[in-house]
């Protein structure tokens, strides 16, 4: 085929990839397709469900009273001004998105191997549309944190965000890409290695716990000190705090835990596309 004529295709696959291979243009021709994923995984999750959507806010509302039950009034960790419910509620709703973007991609090769073995379509689509169906989960989620908040503040209790509001969408984006890029290393592992699901799912309910989710990073700090640097470099905790002290004005945070958990969150995510763009390329002969 001449060069002039080779010119003329849309689309070169190949079998020879750049190490990072993210190619935007293409997933923006392949955007309906991205769109018509993400209105799957909203609609089937819940088809057919009792209470459907009403899980959205049913499943961190319940967490949050566990939570103030257990850690707040039987093992009396204190929350400062802020009333526990809130705080949990608060640290519930950042996790939920993180562990929801890690445990939908983290199934990705072994979920779609019917698809991707029938079809070409740029493979990153399918963790990109879990992390945009979770986006909108977030938002509802969001959407109950404010109306706790609000009727907290109605109740006469001094609680307000601070300037560092500013940086909610730079939180999404780290636990989006903390998510996603978590979830395609364990993806390309589960293609060779089923047994991984079970501990994804053991992981994740262990993981919170030593994330500051349901208390205040403080407390391992004084209760601790000899083991606070386990809590205080994951960066999940760095996200958490941060989280909670920009919308209660409650908790620690530094710019140096900022940057670190962003530059933690860009580099795993990169990492993470390697390995997808890598196993994709054999994976439907392993899986």
């Amino acid at each position: 085929m001449s060069e002039a004529n080779s010119d003329n295709w849309l689309y070169e696959i190949t079998p020879k990839r750049k190490l990072i291979d993210l190619n935007f243009r293409e997933i923006w021709r392949y955007r309906d397709l991205l769109i018509l994923f993400v209105k799957r995984n909203i609609v089937t999750v819940y088809k057919q469900t009792i209470l459907g959507p009403l899980w959205y806010f049913i499943q961190p509302m319940f967490t949050a009273i566990t939570f103030t039950l257990v850690f707040n009034n039987i093992a009396n960790i204190p929350t400062g001004n802020v009333p526990p419910f809130l705080f949990n509620l608060a640290g519930i709703t950042a996790w939920n998105y993180f562990s929801q973007c890690f445990t939908g991609t983290s199934d990705t090769f072994r979920a779609n191997a019917g698809i991707f073995g029938k079809v070409y379509f740029p493979r990153v689509i399918m963790p990109l549309s879990n992390v945009i169906t979770n986006l909108f989960k977030f938002g509802i989620q969001i959407g109950v944190l404010i109306i706790v908040y609000l009727y907290v503040i109605w109740s006469g209790k001094e609680i307000s965000p601070n300037s560092n509001l500013l940086l909610f969408p730079v939180y999404v984006l780290m636990m989006a890409l903390l998510g996603l890029g978590l979830g395609m290393i364990i993806s390309a592992f589960t293609t060779k290695y089923r047994d991984l699901n079970v501990l994804v799912g053991f992981a994740t309910s262990l993981l919170v716990y030593f994330s500051a989710v349901p208390y205040p990073l403080s407390e391992v700090s004084e209760k601790m000190p000899d083991w606070d640097w386990v809590v205080k470099y994951n960066p999940l905790t760095q996200i958490i705090e941060g989280f909670r002290y920009m919308i209660l004005d409650t908790g620690i945070f530094t710019w140096s835990g900022f940057f670190y958990t962003l530059v933690i969150s860009i580099v795993l995510f990169l990492f993470g596309l390697i390995i997808f763009n890598r196993t994709e390329k054999n994976f439907i002969d392993t899986v």
